[in-house]
């Protein structure tokens, strides 16, 4: 049951993007079409699953046996870029329309800022292997969930009539802060 509240509470209630506000980046630039945000989703899915799993092994087989905590956020990175160079090529030779649609953001992930603060928050949360992967899961599949909703929205906004000063990134931001604050309507599920 813990495992379950984990997952709720990283996906809804702790929202990297609407309650922390990390991976803003990505969350704006990719939610245009539903078609490259359930991509870029699944994308996130993979690093940030797999970046929680090599990130927890190294930190608690090689950083702090030897007192090299303080190469973490270095040594983080390293692997997060490792991973997403990985994750672009394997998108590059399954899907070339994904890849292209994705464009300059599935880069762009290395520097998400959700994927690193997942990385560093397994850690200092002090949570085990199992728990900093089912934390990443949620984290990312949140991310996903938050971003899907997100570009489904800005495609119906494509159809109304807009003021013209709004449009675009304005609509956009504006549009983030409501979402934001209907994902704070998840604060009292989970203690």
């Amino acid at each position: 049951m813990d495992y379950i509240l984990l997952i709720i509470s990283a996906a809804l209630v702790n929202n990297f993007v609407l309650s922390r506000f990390l991976g803003i980046c990505p969350f704006i630039g990719v939610s245009k079409s539903t078609d490259t945000a359930i991509g870029m989703s699944m994308a996130v899915v993979f690093v940030i699953a797999l970046a929680s799993l090599v990130t927890w092994l190294i930190s608690h087989t090689l950083l702090v046996p030897y007192g090299l905590q303080y190469l973490q956020t270095i040594v983080f990175i390293l692997v997060i870029a490792s991973l997403v160079q990985l994750v672009e090529m394997v998108v590059q030779k399954v899907s070339m329309p994904l890849y292209q649609a994705l464009g300059i953001y599935l880069p762009l992930i290395t520097t998400n800022c959700a994927v690193l603060g997942v990385a560093i928050l397994n850690i200092n949360l002090q949570y085990n292997l199992l728990q900093a992967v089912i934390f990443g899961v949620g984290s990312a599949a949140g991310f996903g969930l938050a971003l899907i909703i997100f570009a489904g929205m800005r495609e119906e906004m494509d159809l109304n009539n807009i003021p013209t000063a709004f449009h675009g990134t304005p609509i956009a931001l504006i549009t983030a802060g409501i979402l934001s604050l209907a994902f704070m309507g998840f604060s009292g599920l989970v203690k």
